[in-house]
Formats: structure tokens, C-alpha cells, sequence
């Protein structure tokens, strides 16, 4: 059993949020001197500042509520891969550029559909963490759909390189808007019905129904999958998030109990 699986569920359900932030800031993080335009580079910095800011104020928060005496840099720095509960897909390496809109644009949809119900969760840290985090993925979602137009509807190459980093992401769709699977329920049930939580079954139509109109005007296929990821909500990763985590906890382990 790992020690995220022990934690209470409102603090279980937090760190999950937070994970999929920290992570989808590191790899925006990753494109800084590498996107395709100087431009690019500040817009992706931006919104992975945004989305660290908001792992930060969720994971002090779950914190906060385990009462263990854990802050946000020992739940981002000091543990081990099977503690985080991050669904697979913003641990996807970049890869290509359409690759990172893709992903952009399903999990800011995805983002943008939680926050406006989070908004009006019974727990009034959530709820007010919400209220900001929305303005911030709607920025988001405009960035990546404008890209996922422009490249969808551009030239012959950018369509087969946009419709290529679909095929490549849409297998991590579906984890986004699962509660239940091989390894456990996410968020627990009690979470929901009390109204601190919310379903993220009850995402799935307004998100993708966004998404798709996207799609349509950009001229793109949803793509046809054979195999759905599961299990991040549980602490199973693929062979990326090691990698991912060895580059962003190095230094704190490094230099163990040192402060600025």
C-alpha cells in the first residue's frame, strides 16, 4: 500500500489536482528555449506558472488537511513515484509540438469544466482556489485551441502533424473523466455527494463537446484508440514520470533541509 492510499479522502482527493498541475508545469516548463517562436516560449512559461501556482496552493492545502506536518515542498519534492496521483496524461513526454496542444487543449478543457464546479464546492478553500484557477485555464484553453486550429487547418504538414499529436494523446483522454477501475475509486464517493468534490463523469459531455467543435473546425479526426490509460489516480505511471520526477526532485534531495 502506498502512503498517498492512507491519506484522508479530502486530502487524497487534493493532492491528485495538484499532481496534475506540478506535472503539466514541468513539461510546459520543458519548452522554454524550445518552442517553435520566442513567443511561444513566454506563453508556455506562463502557464506553467500558472498551473505550479495552483499545485502550490492545492498542495499546501492537502497538507494542511493530512495534519501531518507535510508542506507543499515535501509533497512535491519527497516522494517516490507511486505516491503521486497524477492521471498519465500530463506525465506524456512533449514529443512533438502538436503533441503538447493536444494535450493542452483536452486537459484545459477538462480544467476549465472542474473549476467551474469546484467553484461551488462545500469546502471553501477548494471552492476559492477554483474561482482564481478558472480565469487561468480559460487562458488556457484559448492558447492551445488557437494552436490546434492554426495547425489543424494550416498546410497538408501541419494537419497530418496536428492529427498525428491527437492519435498520440487521445489514449490518456478518457482517465481524466473515470472514477472507478482496476485500482480503486477517485474521488471517493462520500467526497461527491457531500458537494467538496466533484465527478469527473460529470465533465466528460461539456469538455468534450468543446474539444470536438474544435476539432470539426480545424478539420481533425477524433482518433480511433485500442487501449485507454488507467491507473495514475492510483499511483501507477508510465516509464516517463520516473524521468519526469528525477529532473524535478534533484536538487531538493540533493540538498536535503537547505533553505534560501
Amino acid at each position: 500500500m502506498t502512503a498517498c492510499a492512507t491519506l484522508p479522502a479530502l486530502a487524497r482527493y487534493t493532492v491528485g489536482l495538484g499532481d496534475d498541475a506540478l506535472v503539466l508545469a514541468q513539461r510546459c516548463g520543458e519548452w522554454i528555449t524550445r518552442a517553435p517562436q520566442l513567443e511561444e516560449d513566454v506563453a508556455l512559461a506562463n502557464i506553467g506558472l500558472d498551473l505550479l501556482g495552483q499545485a502550490r496552493t492545492l498542495l499546501t492545502y492537502a497538507g494542511q488537511v493530512e495534519g501531518a506536518g507535510r508542506d507543499e515542498d515535501d509533497l512535491a519534492y519527497l516522494r517516490d513515484e507511486r505516491d503521486f496521483l497524477n492521471v498519465q496524461l500530463v506525465e506524456l513526454e512533449n514529443g512533438d509540438f502538436a503533441v503538447s496542444m493536444a494535450r493542452l487543449l483536452v486537459f484545459s478543457a477538462y480544467q476549465r469544466e472542474l473549476y467551474d464546479r469546484l467553484h461551488g464546492s462545500a469546502d471553501e478553500t477548494l471552492a476559492a482556489i477554483a474561482a482564481k484557477a478558472i480565469k487561468e485555464v480559460a487562458y488556457h484553453r484559448d492558447h492551445a485551441t488557437e494552436w490546434v486550429l492554426r495547425l489543424g487547418d494550416g498546410t497538408e504538414a501541419s494537419h497530418e502533424r496536428m492529427q498525428s499529436g491527437l492519435d498520440t494523446v487521445w489514449p490518456y483522454v478518457d482517465e481524466l473523466f473515470t472514477t472507478t477501475g482496476r485500482h480503486g475509486t477517485w474521488p471517493q464517493p462520500d467526497l461527491v455527494s457531500s458537494g467538496d468534490a466533484v465527478d469527473p463523469e460529470q465533465l466528460r459531455e461539456p469538455a468534450m463537446a468543446y474539444v470536438q467543435q474544435v476539432l470539426d473546425e480545424a478539420t481533425l479526426a477524433v482518433p480511433a484508440v485500442s487501449w485507454t490509460a488507467t491507473g495514475g489516480r492510483q499511483g501507477i505511471h508510465s516509464l516517463p514520470m520516473g524521468h519526469l520526477l528525477a529532473e524535478l526532485q534533484h536538487i531538493h534531495r540533493s540538498h536535503p533541509g537547505a533553505s534560501w
